[in-house]
């Protein structure tokens, strides 16, 4: 949660109590799982005010966790207008808007006047703030958006729609974060409405929720790419932590195990040629480097939308020429490191070694950058989360695709 929306929330803290202040301020520094014990032996009402405070997104996931007869009396006790908004958020999937949405505040008819409308507003900021109104017909339609300064300085008997922003902009609440984050770049508002597809005014998102959740989004990518889950923080019991990270390194394990098979498949030519031990490591870290390089843009467009339809073709040949010419340019420094080091020890085969080094380094980084390109595309299509699930996949391409190659030259040249 970010400092204004922890201000926020603080604000109406206040006014509830020193104990509800106290157990918000470590609800929302754990993950819903642990949020969810330390809520357990409280009663229902102060459950819901907690919960009230938090984000609808965060709100939703500490409330899935509880057990179904518990979740069911939570909703209970709730108010009728937050139990349907938290009802209808939990039918959306994760990382959409309509996970984030609150309910629609200052709802009015194009008919109601500014002096009526003005009376609502003060009583209805006693409790919640208010930043627009929104302006609806009977089907609950948007028709247009009431900014505050238009509202104060329009006269106490026009309605209206003689003063709303018509055909305003709107998200809709099945639109994935990232999509929405693209389509607010020019559109700084502090709050936005939600439609659905008929253009019914269901909920609305504050600015500042969005912007939050997609940085929570962002900065989860680089732990799932190594198994961290995503909920997972520092206080997150360590016992817990190890159930998700541990199953991740037993793969990553299975995965170094076929690098190591394909070095035994060799292992008369590197007690052939002893000088091709110490440059694996160094060939294996360049191409990994590599791979990464290309993953990072990858899962970058995926994120950011630069990678619509059609345009892979475009990453691919674009990663497949800098490997190429990077591995080319590091595979020159690396023979030249190869020939000289070879030359020291004496092996009969220096220039050759160094010929295999530059190729190996050349073939291996271009295999990299295909792979680290390509891989996420391909788990996206096939329904998995390409950014949990590409760098132990890249990584084993990058490991056996290079060792292969370098020893299987060395075998065939040396």
């Amino acid at each position: 949660m970010s400092e204004s929306t922890k201000e926020i929330a603080f604000s109406a803290v206040r006014e509830i109590g020193a104990e509800l202040r106290d157990l918000f301020t470590k609800v929302v520094e754990r993950d819903p799982h642990e949020a969810v014990k330390m809520l357990e032996p409280y009663p229902d009402e102060f459950v819901v005010q907690m919960l009230e405070l938090l984000n609808p997104a965060s709100a939703i996931d500490i409330l899935e966790r509880f057990s179904p007869p518990r979740r069911q009396t939570i909703l209970a006790t709730a108010s009728p207008e937050t139990d349907r908004q938290w009802m209808r958020n939990q039918t959306y999937p994760e990382r959409t808007i309509g996970r984030l949405m609150q309910p629609p505040l200052a709802v009015f008819h194009p008919q109601t006047t500014v002096a009526e409308a003005t009376e609502q507003i003060r009583h209805l900021a006693k409790k919640a703030i208010i930043t627009y109104g929104f302006v609806t017909d009977e089907q609950e339609n948007l028709l247009g958006v009431i900014v505050m300064r238009d509202l104060l300085l329009a006269q106490g008997n026009q309605r209206l729609e003689e003063i709303m922003l018509a055909n305003p902009f709107y998200l809709t609440p099945e639109m994935p974060l990232t999509e929405a984050m693209r389509a607010v770049l020019v559109r700084h508002y502090p709050v936005y409405p939600v439609c659905d597809k008929t253009g019914r005014l269901i909920g609305l998102l504050r600015g500042q929720m969005l912007f939050e959740a997609e940085a929570i989004e962002l900065s989860a990518q680089p732990g799932e790419m190594v198994g961290v889950e995503r909920e997972e923080r520092l206080t997150t019991p360590w016992l817990r932590s190890l159930k998700f990270r541990h199953p991740w390194l037993q793969i990553n394990l299975f995965c170094g195990l076929l690098a190591a098979v394909v070095v035994g498949l060799f292992q008369e030519t590197i007690d052939r040629v002893i000088a091709l031990a110490v440059f694996l490591p160094v060939l294996i870290g360049q191409a990994a480097n590599t791979g990464v390089q290309a993953l990072s843009v990858s899962l970058r467009g995926m994120t950011l939308g630069d990678l619509r339809s059609g345009r892979e073709r475009l990453l691919l040949i674009k990663e497949m020429l800098l490997g190429t010419f990077n591995g080319a340019l590091t595979g020159i420094t690396g023979g030249i490191a190869m020939f000289i080091f070879a030359s020291i020890v004496k092996s009969p085969a220096a220039v050759m070694l160094g010929v295999v080094v530059f190729l190996a380094t050349t073939i291996s980084c271009l295999i990299s950058g295909v792979a680290g390109a390509m891989v996420p595309l391909v788990l996206k299509n096939l329904g998995a989360d390409p950014a949990m699930a590409s760098s132990i996949v890249v990584t084993t391409f990058t490991d056996v695709g290079c060792l292969a190659v370098f020893l299987g030259l060395a075998t065939v040249l040396i």
